[in-house]
């Protein structure tokens, strides 16, 4: 079985995004908001046109008018929640509002994130093959209602275990073709990952977080991989501890000398960053992955995690 090599990087500039984000601030601004769906479709073909894996670039088939649709029904669902949390707290309600609000919220969130990975996985597609995502939304939501419950009883300890079962379920759901993604990472491992982060960098005055940074990427990506029947494709982070100093220091000085401006910038130069920090090699032949993922035109999920202003990568 020949041993490949895969490259994977970002070619986007910054001066192209920032004209894209002024059009679409431009235009949801005179639209009154109802651009964004549009808005939002375009500055994910953009990422997504500008992202290449061996050489071919990923392809965001969805398209604003399915994103509006999406956007209608999870902002009519939303105001409703809104609406009635506000009566109850005009009425002297506040703690059933406030109760209301955190179930309503927590009941929401997992239904919305199966949808949004539904959806977007389903609009991803590179070389002809399209991504999916097969996990079950109740399945998730029993997942998701157990590690938030078992997170509330334990002040917060089990959201390391809680944090990767959640991941893990999500990634071994993904597919692209008939390859399937999985991940291997732990509770127990992550929980102590982050002790030590964060005492080591209370204890060097906060210096030790980029290093802690590092640790968390590397953890991510050194435990996903891509399977197709006995081949396989491993990633691997090659970023240091002063790799993600200079990073992140220098798009805090852009961001702060800029008054923001440069955001367009920070958002290609850490793409970028982060994709040539990462080495995959394996097994796998792409060029012979078959097409077996359906597609799906229901935005809703998607919309509502963006409402949340939940991030789509768990």
């Amino acid at each position: 079985m020949e041993y490949n090599k895969y490259s994977l990087s970002f070619k986007g500039s910054g001066a192209s995004y920032f004209k894209i984000l002024l059009v679409n601030i431009i235009l949801v601004t005179i639209t009154l908001g109802l651009y964004y769906p549009w808005a939002r479709a375009r500055s994910l073909q953009y990422f997504y046109s500008n992202t290449l894996f061996n050489g071919q670039a990923f392809v965001f088939t969805g398209t604003g008018s399915e994103m509006f649709k999406g956007f209608i029904k999870a902002f009519v669902l939303l105001l409703g929640i809104y609406g009635l949390v506000t009566y109850l707290v005009l009425n002297e309600q506040e703690l059933v509002g406030a109760a209301l609000f955190y179930i309503f919220f927590l009941l929401l969130l997992p239904l919305a994130i199966h949808g949004s990975y539904r959806y977007r996985f389903a609009k991803t597609v590179w070389s002809g093959i399209r991504f999916g995502y097969t996990g079950d939304k109740w399945e998730l939501f029993a997942l998701f209602i157990k590690g938030t419950l078992l997170t509330l009883v334990t002040f917060g300890i089990y959201g390391a275990w809680f944090m990767m079962n959640l991941r893990r379920y999500l990634l071994c759901n993904v597919k692209i073709g008939d390859a399937r993604f999985s991940y291997k990472g732990v509770g127990g491992e992550y929980f102590w990952l982050n002790v030590k982060g964060y005492f080591l960098s209370i204890v060097t005055l906060g210096l030790y977080f980029f290093w802690w940074q590092k640790d968390l990427y590397a953890y991510f990506i050194n435990n996903l991989r891509l399977t197709r029947g006995d081949q396989t494709m491993l990633l691997r982070s090659t970023a240091t501890g002063g790799d993600f100093l200079v990073l992140i220091l220098l798009n805090l000085l852009l961001f702060i000398f800029t008054l923001g401006l440069a955001t367009p910038w920070i958002a290609v130069r850490t793409m970028r960053f982060l994709f040539s920090n990462m080495v995959l090699d394996g097994t796998i032949a792409f060029d012979e992955l078959q097409q077996t993922q359906p597609n799906y035109d229901d935005a809703t999920g998607e919309d509502i995690a963006d409402f949340l202003d939940f991030g789509f990568i768990i």
